[in-house]
């Protein structure tokens, strides 16, 4: 028999999902819920969750600001790595989800309480990004994951069973698609976007123009890195949280970072998700650029060799295994002489690099120039170079 749940730590954003399973958790289990929201930028999305918590039956509600965590140990990491997930997906909602669920274990043992509860559903990656931190962090914890387990069928039946209660919420039957929003981006699924041919409409977008309607001009700016993290703008420093907050402002104002792709989830069936990426679309193709002249050419490609392999433990939900804190660690290593700026120009969303400089370059013109290089580089060198590459090939046809 299982043993009774007294008091859960709910995962709890006051949107559609989590404000149906906060009722459905109280009757359910009879237990206390404690609400807990992670503050990781989503910003007015936390206004009045306190007072709409309790009032559907919350004995109490953190509120806990991560932005600067989740920024600087989570977002940064993914840019040193360059980080895309089949090439496109910059992975800006499972970046976010071990930060929360981290920061979810560690009231659950401050509270005494029994379990957590989390929204995400049984399809999705999100359901495995919690609970594997979960466990990583607590083994004995009890996970309650609702739509697992409850009678709804989907979305329509949680805008009605709210209804019902008289429980706020923004999502109506005309747009049910999720909305995920945290200071790396914002994320669309479900409703009208599971048709993979029926383009996003115009009034979802938050964070970005459409390029169309961008403006006019464009906008040239220089980024500095100090081992490979973002620093200072045009020269005047920011910390984490407001270095982001600022490159997605201008991206968004040039029409910047907007993805739309079909995924390979890790349950193993494809879904279709929309993405509003622009800050940190703008710092990787920065960031790239000041790599490309103060990275050594087999540190990089063994770095990126191992690119897949970060993407996917962060899209899978590995954060805490072994093996990514070595790769974490590695990752770090090829970044101590990824210093210096880059000068790039924003466009109707394009990012375009103009320039790039750095004390730890690895770049000489004095070698590569066309001109007199007044005895650098010997030209001679390379005849015995080509021969012996060329060695393998001549063997094929030689007698």
């Amino acid at each position: 028999m299982e043993k009774k749940i007294n008091k859960v730590v709910l995962a709890y954003s006051g949107g559609l999902d989590t404000s149906a399973m906060l009722l459905w958790l109280k009757d359910t289990y009879n237990c206390e819920v404690i609400c807990y929201t992670a503050d990781v930028g989503q910003g007015e999305e936390l206004d009045g969750l306190e007072e709409k918590a309790k009032a559907t039956g919350a004995s109490k509600l953190y509120t806990e600001d991560l932005r600067e965590e989740f920024v600087k140990d989570f977002v940064w990491t993914a840019v040193k790595a360059n980080a895309l997930y089949e090439g496109v997906y910059l992975l800006g909602t499972s970046l976010a989800r071990p930060v929360i669920a981290k920061r979810q274990i560690e009231i659950a043992q401050k509270e005494g309480a029994d379990a957590v509860a989390h929204g995400a559903t049984g399809k999705g990656n999100d359901q495995v990004r919690f609970e594997l931190t979960y466990y990583a962090l607590q083994p004995d914890i009890k996970v309650v994951a609702p739509w697992r387990h409850w009678e709804f069928k989907g979305r329509a039946d949680l805008i009605a069973y709210c209804a019902q209660h008289g429980i706020p919420v923004t999502a109506t039957a005309d747009k049910p698609y999720s909305m995920d929003r945290n200071l790396m981006h914002i994320s669309y699924e479900g409703g009208i976007l599971e048709d993979p041919w029926a383009a996003p409409p115009e009034d979802i977008f938050l964070l970005t123009r459409s390029p169309e309607t961008a403006k006019d001009s464009a906008e040239e700016i220089t980024l500095t890195f100090e081992k490979g993290e973002p620093v200072a703008i045009n020269g005047e420093r920011f910390g984490a949280v407001d270095m982001l907050s600022t490159l997605n402002h201008l991206g968004g104002e040039h029409g910047i970072g907007r993805v739309d792709l079909v995924e390979n989830r890790f349950v193993g069936m494809k879904s279709r998700g929309v993405y509003e990426t622009p800050g940190v679309t703008i710092l990787q193709t920065a960031h790239r650029a000041l790599e490309s002249i103060t990275m050594d050419r087999e540190v990089m490609r063994l770095r990126d060799s191992l690119g897949t392999k970060f993407a996917e433990s962060v899209y899978y939900g590995f954060w805490f295994a072994p093996e990514f804190e070595i790769l974490r660690s590695m990752i770090d290593q090829t970044q101590e002489t990824v210093n210096g700026d880059v000068r790039i120009k924003l466009y109707k969303g394009n990012v375009t690099v103009t320039g790039r400089r750095s004390p730890n370059s690895l770049y000489r013109e004095r070698v590569v120039t066309f001109e007199d290089d007044a005895g650098a580089y010997d030209q001679h060198d390379a005849e015995g170079f080509i021969k012996l590459q060329a060695l393998r090939l001549r063997l094929r046809n030689m007698e």
